[in-house]
């Protein structure tokens, strides 16, 4: 635990929501949902103003739907999001070497490394400096916790939200910590939470009172004695930069479950394409290929392959992708499929003999595809994204590089479109042969709204305008000046929105601060 709140927790505010909302003026102040489209699709991230009628990420599309009817359901971009993700990255790297990305809109930041920090106001003014930055560059929000430790930071930026920043001073975790449940602590989920209350313990204080040798009779030596050290807020982990990935896999959930043993087969390949083409952009290789497959009555089942060496072929990660779904039985149905690879490395190591497949074999399996896809099995898929949840087959329309033929062109709500004469503009929704786009751009007003037939000539598939910058490619990012000091009376003391109302001072130990 250190004796000055160096360690900076950021987490931007309803992140995919946010940029969607900021790259589409119709949706600003609206509520908004993104993730999957489909049936069986899952929430990724749900705007502010969506969260007033119940939705959250991780539930139920379906659900979502029926909490909140009039919002926004739109499709993931993922590109656009690693765009605006990168530039608010360059921020943290300007503020210290030690960045460690935890997702796209997360990361803890290690200000000591930085060398501008050595008292609370300078950590402080560090804090609100990289606030406004990330507005200026983005027109995002971001939430900042500042503590000790890793633990205490994320714990922090949780009680900053929606944007604001909360400092926890070192030296007060014990009494901070105590009145919070249990859920509050990393690792404790609802199964672990539900042991604890049938033991009496429902805050993180009584989880010190219980005292360590109870904790690892209820939950085991290393769940038991992790949670022990947590709850009396000891956290040393080191800001690590660069985090080393230990696999690379993509997944696809089906809004029908897959019976026929060719498009299982067809879809397992094509899984197999994307986990390759990721690991590639990773400049990576790996030995190990894993399969992921889950039933139709939601067992999940797991088989794995290493290889003769680290590769990044996709004929052999294809191959044995094929030989791991060859010995699953799926004749009651596939609701979920997923290919992956471990076993990482920087280097390839080929298997001459797995890539020794003739140009008969691999004329068979284009064929076989081939044939699926003109039997309907071709879905395009949505871009991978990174812990969001369960993707849906099928949600996201192809970019312009890969367009579909006219007659399997498919509009998903949220994604870009351009128009010969109208110009760039967004899918509303889709159906009965008809597109409803809205024309309208980052910075202009609320767009008109137009329907055009479907398979209009006129219509195509395009890249999403960036929101830096307004509309430049590469935003103009504001220098961080270095940081001697602070008045810490410069930030408005406030209490977060999760700590009872009434009058009377912050919890102990904690000072935020908002717009």
């Amino acid at each position: 635990m250190r004796a000055a709140p160096t360690i900076l927790h950021l987490d931007m505010d309803a992140f995919f929501a946010a940029v969607e909302q900021a790259s589409k003026p119709s949706l600003r102040g609206k509520p908004v949902v993104v993730g999957g489209l489909g049936p069986r699709g899952v929430v990724a991230t749900a705007s502010y103003e969506a969260r007033v009628f119940g939705v959250h990420s991780a539930m139920a599309m379906a659900q979502a739907r029926r909490l909140a009817p009039n919002a926004a359901y739109l499709a993931p971009r993922f590109a656009l999001y690693r765009g605006v993700s990168d530039a608010v990255m360059e921020l943290l790297h300007r503020l210290s070497p030690l960045v460690e990305p935890l997702s796209l809109d997360e990361a803890f930041v290690d200000l000591e490394a930085g060398g501008t920090v050595a008292s609370q106001a300078a950590a402080r003014e560090v804090g609100e400096r990289l606030r406004r930055d990330i507005r200026a560059v983005t027109g995002l929000s971001g939430s900042v916790g500042l503590a000790g430790s890793k633990l205490l930071a994320k714990i922090a930026s949780e009680q900053a939200k929606p944007d604001g920043m909360v400092l926890i001073a070192p030296g007060t975790e014990l009494e901070l910590l105590a009145p919070m449940t249990v859920r509050t602590l990393p690792g404790v989920g609802p199964a672990t939470a539900e042991h604890l209350r049938r033991a009496g313990i429902h805050t993180v204080g009584e989880i010190v009172e219980a005292g360590e040798d109870e904790l690892i009779r209820l939950l085991g030596k290393a769940h038991g004695s992790s949670l022990h050290t947590m709850a009396r807020g000891a956290d040393d982990r080191p800001v690590v930069a660069d985090r080393d990935a230990k696999s690379v896999s993509v997944e696809d959930t089906f809004d029908i479950d897959l019976h026929d043993r060719a498009r299982v087969q067809w879809e397992v390949a094509r899984l197999a394409d994307r986990c390759v083409q990721r690991l590639r952009s990773a400049e990576r290789s790996g030995r190990t290929v894993v399969l992921k497959v889950r039933r139709y009555d939601f067992s999940t089942l797991t088989r794995s392959e290493t290889l003769r060496g680290p590769t990044d072929d996709p004929a052999v990660i294809r191959e044995a992708a094929a030989r791991l779904i060859e010995a699953v039985d799926t004749t009651g149905g596939v609701r979920l499929l997923g290919v992956g690879v471990s076993g990482l490395a920087d280097f390839t190591q080929e298997d001459l003999f797995a890539q020794a497949a003739t140009a008969q074999e691999a004329a068979a399996v284009e064929a076989a595809a081939l044939e699926a896809a003109a039997q309907g099995a071709g879905t395009p898929d949505a871009e991978d994204g990174g812990a969001e949840g369960e993707r849906t087959a099928g949600q996201a329309a192809p970019g312009p590089a890969e367009a579909a033929p006219e007659h399997a062109r498919r509009w998903v709500p949220g994604h870009d479109v351009r128009h010969a004469e109208l110009g760039p503009g967004w899918v509303q929704g889709s159906g009965v042969g008809r597109v409803t786009v809205r024309f309208e751009q980052p910075w202009s007003a609320p767009g008109r709204v137009r329907t055009f037939r479907v398979d209009d000539p006129a219509l195509e598939p395009s890249e999403p305008p960036s929101i830096l910058a307004r509309g430049h490619p590469r935003p103009v990012v504001p220098a961080v000046e270095p940081v001697a000091g602070a008045d810490q009376s410069s930030s408005p003391a406030r209490r977060p929105k999760s700590w009872s109302s009434g009058p009377g001072p912050s919890p102990p130990g904690l000072a935020a601060s908002s717009p």
